[in-house]
Order: structure tokens, then sequence, then C-alpha cells
């Protein structure tokens, strides 16, 4: 009998703790869900929510350390385990975890990162989908997903590409025995056609057998990038072969006997009409880069929306006029159906995506 009113004085004692114990986790997990709701609408989710998740984690392990039913002493020897444990692991893995999340943060003020834009880095080349915690995964023309850690970025000179227009360039090698206004013109021609407005052509080298000329022109629509560089090596095949510019060198035409009337070109044929040609391969390529672009436009235009009711809010505070609220009220009302619209097409995409 003495033994069972121990144990349930002992667990009397303990009650207290283990409410304030559930209470604390209850607490931590409403706060970690609501900031994760909040989050759920912004484009950088894939980087608050892992930083916030273990921020709540450590604060909820302090907590639940300080209410166990210890001693003073022995509370203070688990403290300092924690927190030795806590700086060994720092430590340990600071080259790797802490540095990826430092340069995360110091590359989330690089307004040119965002998904769907063009990156390289190095050897790596595509479009963004996704910037994390710890790494920036692209779409490279492959298809395939790669991902880059934050410190690499961070030590790596890194390129972007903007979105209002990039310059498409590409390079060829001629004999001096051709024109060179007959060449630029030529290669004019073919960054035209190409759709590269306000074209023009450099002369890269003048080597020992052959002068390289290269072409350059604005691309407005940067999404067609890849297709639009083979378009325009295409076209400059066709354009010198159609003003008969032979495209070889000194060296290959004397390590083959031919005739001095014979031109090393493909017979000219018709072009194919547009319809013949092939379909843009961007399309195909980045379908990733392509769903994380258009899942981002649709978090600005929510948080945008959000911005004007917050507005309407104030304005309809401040205003006495009965027309000026009626209509403050009305356009809320738009506004919140807006709002109610745009999270459920963003829920859909995110569920697509998962």
């Amino acid at each position: 009998m003495d033994t069972i009113t121990q144990y349930a004085d002992k667990l009397i004692e303990l009650a207290p703790s283990a409410a304030a114990i559930v209470v604390v986790i209850v607490v931590l997990w409403v706060i970690h869900w609501l900031l994760v709701r909040r989050l759920a609408n912004l484009s950088e989710q894939g980087f608050k929510r892992p930083a916030i998740t273990l921020v709540i984690s450590l604060v909820g392990l302090l907590v639940i350390v300080l209410l166990l039913p210890i001693s003073d002493s022995s509370r203070g020897q688990l403290l300092s385990l924690l927190g030795i444990l806590l700086s060994a692991a720092i430590a340990l893995s600071s080259t790797t975890f802490l540095g990826n999340i430092m340069a995360g943060m110091m590359l989330r003020g690089v307004r040119t990162m965002r998904p769907g834009r063009f990156l390289e880095v190095d050897r790596h080349f595509g479009r963004i989908t996704q910037r994390g915690l710890f790494q920036v995964e692209i779409q490279g023309e492959d298809r395939n997903l790669t991902s880059l850690p934050n410190m690499y970025l961070a030590t790596n000179p890194m390129k972007t590409y903007r979105d209002d227009g990039v310059i498409v360039a590409a390079q060829v090698s001629l004999g001096y025995d051709v024109e060179r206004d007959k060449a630029n013109q030529a290669l004019l021609k073919a960054a035209q056609t190409a759709g590269l407005s306000d074209p023009f052509v450099h002369i890269i080298e003048l080597g020992d057998f052959s002068v390289t000329y290269r072409v350059n022109g604005l691309l407005e629509d940067v999404k067609t990038l890849i297709s639009t560089r083979s378009r325009l090596r295409e076209l400059m095949l066709d354009s010198l072969h159609q003003v008969g510019i032979e495209i070889v060198s000194p060296t290959f035409m004397n390590t083959r006997a031919l005739d001095p009337q014979q031109q090393v070109r493909p017979s000219q044929q018709p072009a194919r009409p547009s319809a013949e040609r092939e379909p843009v391969a961007e399309s195909l390529i980045f379908d990733k880069a392509d769903e994380a672009e258009s899942l981002e436009r649709l978090r600005q235009s929510l948080q945008a929306v959000e911005e004007n009711l917050q507005q309407a809010d104030v304005q309809l505070k401040e205003t006495d006029n009965p027309h000026m609220k009626r209509e403050i009220e009305a356009r809320q009302s738009w506004l919140a159906t807006r709002k109610e619209t745009l999270q459920e097409i963003i829920k859909e995409r995110e569920k697509e995506r998962e």
C-alpha cells in the first residue's frame, strides 16, 4: 500500500511538469503550423520552412529541458551537455551545413535569381526550378535536375539571363578570299531571319588561314534561347551558301584534289515553310522550370492582392463618404474572391509538383 502511495505522490509531483511540457509542445506545433501556412504562398518557402522548423525545434527542446522536474544542478549539467553537443555539431559541419545556410541567406539578396530564370555557373547551365535552404535546383538542357550547393554558387561567378532580352551569338571562320562586306551582309540577314533584333557582326580573330566572324543579336523571348541558338546557325549556313560563300578553310582545300570550279557546299534547296519546322525544344526541356516560374508569378499575384486588401482596409477606416465606402467594399469583395481563387490554384499546383 505504501508503494502505491509513493507512486501516486510521484505522479502528482510530475503532473504539473508533464502538463507544461505538453502545453509547450502543442504551442510550438501550432506556431509552426501557422508559420508554414503563412509561408505557403511565398516564393521562398523552400528556404524558410526548414529554417523555421529548425529554430522552433531548438526552442522547444530548450523549453522542455527547463521544465523537467529535476534539480538545478542536473538541469545545468543537461544544458551544458546540449551546448557541447550543439557546439560540436556546428564545429564538425560548419564547412557544409552552416556554410550552405549562410551562403543561402546571402544569395537571397540576389534579385535576379528566381525560379524560371536561366543560370550559368562554371560548366552548369539551366533554368532555376527551386531555391532551398542548402542548394539551388536547376533544370538543364537534357531535362535532368541538378542541385548546386549554395556555397558552390557563392564562391563561383554566376551568370543570370535577363528577362527583357539576351544577346545570342554564333561564330564562323571564313577564308581570306571572302569579301568582308559580303560576309557581313549574309550574317546580318541570318540574324534577322532568326528573329534577332539590332544584329551586328564583329571580327574576332585574324588567323593564319581564316577570319573568324561573330554575329550577334538581341533575343527578346529568352525562353526560346536554346532553339534560337540552333536556328541562328542553321540560317548562317543557308545565308552564306546562298551568296556563294564556302564555309571551309584553305587547309581543308589543300588536302583534297578538287576542281577549282567546284565549291564545297550543298546544292541550294528551298527553305521549309514555318509549319514544317521543328517544335520549340524549350517546352520539353524546361517543363519543371516553366511550372516553377508560373507558380512564382501566382504567388506574386497573391501577395499583390493581399497588399491591396490591406490598403482597402485602411482606406475604409479613414473615409466617411458613404459612396466611397460602397466602392471600397465592392473592391474588397472582388479582391477577397480573387485571393481565394489564387490560393486554390496555388494549392493545386503545389500538390501536382509533390
